[in-house]
């Protein structure tokens, strides 16, 4: 995702509402009633409880705030998705799987690929991957929800990333790399994972140039939701993603 600098909507651009969530509820209004400017900006408020979360992403809703701003969900007008068939494989990309004795595994260790999300978009722009959002995403893992794909190298952890798995869908959230190509390794990983599993497509939020580079296209709001209303297919997501090195994973 991008770094995020929020504009309020003015006078002029208030022809829908900004919705304040209940502490009561977890309920979202109409993701179609987001706001035009900024795009997408649904509602603030609630909390990052994992019950409103879960809701939130099965109604194509996300968090998206950084540390000084109250809790933001977004359902952009134009949502990035990346369809399994045309992930780009680029021939650097496969070079660098000859260069080193790279490892994939799920799950290993998902809360220190979250911190490694946080440290690197700190590093580089600013980061929304707040402590809070780190507890909240950890929580939902436990519970089976939040998932990471992870290349070791030498028991060391050199690139990843996590994300929520609804259904066929894999809602991707951050990446990180300490070595070239190695996020992008484990896009390649996901999306293989993802079609030995039946699943659909990734989720990738907001369309960017690194996501574009793996193949990412937008589609309407109306289409990603009407797609992600028919893909909450019953995959064993436990075995799914139950902790593993993937083998072969990228000879699918």
């Amino acid at each position: 995702m991008l770094s995020l600098t929020l504009q309020y909507p003015t006078k002029a651009t208030m022809n829908r509402i900004l919705y304040q969530l209940s502490n009561h509820t977890v309920e979202f209004p109409d993701p179609t009633l987001a706001l035009e400017d900024p795009d997408g900006l649904l509602a603030i408020g609630g909390d990052l409880s994992a019950t409103r979360l879960i809701n939130a992403y099965q109604h194509g809703v996300f968090p998206w705030f950084n540390d000084d701003d109250p809790i933001m969900w977004w359902s952009p007008s134009q949502r990035a998705i990346i369809e399994l068939e045309e992930f780009h494989v680029s021939r650097s990309l496969k070079k660098s799987l000859n260069k080193h004795p790279f490892k994939v595994f799920i799950n290993r260790d998902f809360a220190e690929v979250m911190y490694q999300c946080q440290r690197q978009r700190i590093h580089h722009e600013g980061t929304w991957i707040s402590d809070e959002m780190l507890d909240a995403y950890t929580t939902l893992h436990k519970m089976g929800h939040a998932h990471s794909i992870e290349i070791w190298l030498n028991d060391q952890l050199v690139g990843g990333l996590y994300g929520i798995m609804l259904g066929a869908v894999f809602c991707g959230e951050s990446m990180f790399h300490t070595m070239p190509n190695t996020s992008k390794l484990a896009s390649w990983a996901l999306v293989n994972w993802l079609k030995r599993n039946q699943g659909a497509f990734i989720d990738c939020q907001v369309l960017n140039p690194h996501t574009a580079s793996l193949g990412a296209k937008a589609i309407s709001r109306d289409e990603y939701l009407s797609r992600l209303s028919t893909q909450m297919t019953h995959i064993d997501l436990k075995r799914m993603w139950q902790s593993q090195e993937l083998i072969n994973i990228y000879e699918y």
